[in-house]
């Protein structure tokens, strides 16, 4: 597995979007979110096709948020999602940034802890908008 920090083009965010189940968006919406992205980790397989990303958006100075940690389904289970969470992070720090959140998703908080994430008090902050303009 290759392993880096360059941003993977528009069409194969949308197709790893797409062959994991998140949905399809037209192409200008990954456009737009590649270009608000910090810090990006792409996995390519021997052949050079995308088969994990982690994105991290942040201001750059206190906080970084990790999003889009997708794996797709032929690769999971050796490995590729910890090795982008881990590169996110480290590379988050390596900036100066040391306050990195994210969200799990239902059943995916083990998988974060692993990493070094603790989760929330039941009574602690953090909402979310649930709102879908498609």
């Amino acid at each position: 597995m290759q392993y880096s920090f360059d941003l993977p083009t528009a069409s194969e965010f949308a197709a790893l979007y797409a062959e994991t189940g998140w949905g399809t968006w037209p192409l200008s919406s990954f456009e737009r979110a590649l270009v608000g992205t910090w810090v990006v980790c792409a996995a390519r397989d021997e052949a050079g096709r995308l088969v994990g990303m982690g994105r991290l958006i942040s201001d750059g100075a206190l906080h970084a948020f990790v999003t889009e940690m997708i794996v797709a389904p032929a690769a999971r289970g050796a490995g590729v999602g910890g090795e982008i969470v881990d590169r996110l992070v480290a590379e988050s720090r390596r900036r100066g940034v040391h306050d990195v959140q994210l969200f799990a998703a239902r059943g995916r908080a083990e998988f974060y802890e692993r990493h070094g994430f603790v989760r929330r008090p039941a009574d602690g902050p953090g909402m979310d908008l649930s709102t879908d303009p498609r």
